[in-house]
């Protein structure tokens, strides 16, 4: 018995997918602009029944350690202003989904070591830390891409069922905040609750490793612009409203 032999006339990926990524790219840059206020009274949303969640805005993903991106850092002020206004707007639930690894994590397998429990690097950013209302956040510790697995998240969201309408910021795009936003909106799915999950993309991002790095480093290479797009675009597929800001 023989394998049969690739057919080499096919086309590839690139070729096939390029109609595909040019709707992508159009699509990404015609991304609305929501006002927060606006948002809420068009639909009927009140104050006491929002929450604004954020995934990662730690020191190792964003200013300093092997992962850290600047792509990322620059996420965190526009993250900061917009809890600053839902604040002011008289939202007062928000949560910090935060990586908070074991010395000997598996995931480090994938990632290497980062944000390790009780370094610099699992810290809140300061930013976040120094909005004067940053006593009402509820860090919740986690030690896997996934917010719920075996953290404290959906005991916070059960206290909160009233919470109809949930912004996502942070990132990585394409990884945590992506299981965030996921897990927001099929838990609402699950449970026959109409929830709304906020995403801007301007308060989200992913880190980027060109493919001749990564060979150089011994890792998979990643795009940052594709996987951003691509993972609001799945996202948005699935129920979640992208924006490209919230003002």
């Amino acid at each position: 018995m023989s394998l049969a032999t690739p057919e080499t006339s096919q086309p590839g990926l690139a070729a096939t997918s390029g109609p595909f990524l040019a709707w992508l790219e159009q699509w990404y840059a015609a991304l609305p602009e929501i006002s927060l206020e606006e948002y809420m009274e068009a639909n009927g949303v009140t104050p006491d029944k929002m929450a604004v969640i954020s995934a990662d805005l730690v020191e190792g993903f964003c200013y300093s350690g092997p992962l850290a991106s600047p792509r990322i850092a620059d996420v965190v002020e526009p993250s900061a202003a917009l809890m600053q206004k839902a604040y002011d707007l008289g939202v007062r639930r928000f949560a910090l989904v935060q990586e908070f690894h074991t010395h000997d994590a598996p995931e480090f397998e994938q990632f290497g070591p980062h944000c390790v429990r009780g370094t610099h690097e699992a810290e809140t950013v300061k930013p976040l830390l120094d909005l004067p209302f940053a006593d009402l956040f509820t860090v919740v510790l986690k030690n896997s891409l996934h917010p719920a697995l075996h953290t404290e998240l959906d005991a916070w969201l059960g206290e909160r069922p009233d919470t109809g309408t949930y912004i996502a910021v942070g990132d990585c795009t394409d990884l945590c905040l992506y299981q965030l936003v996921m897990h927001l909106k099929l838990n609402g799915n699950a449970l026959n609750s109409r929830t709304n999950v906020l995403v801007p993309a301007n308060c989200v991002q992913t880190y980027d490793l060109p493919i001749e790095v990564a060979q150089q480093v011994g890792g998979m290479p990643h795009d940052g612009n594709l996987l951003h797009m691509l993972f609001l675009y799945h996202m948005a597929l699935n129920g979640a409203q992208v924006c490209s800001g919230i003002r």
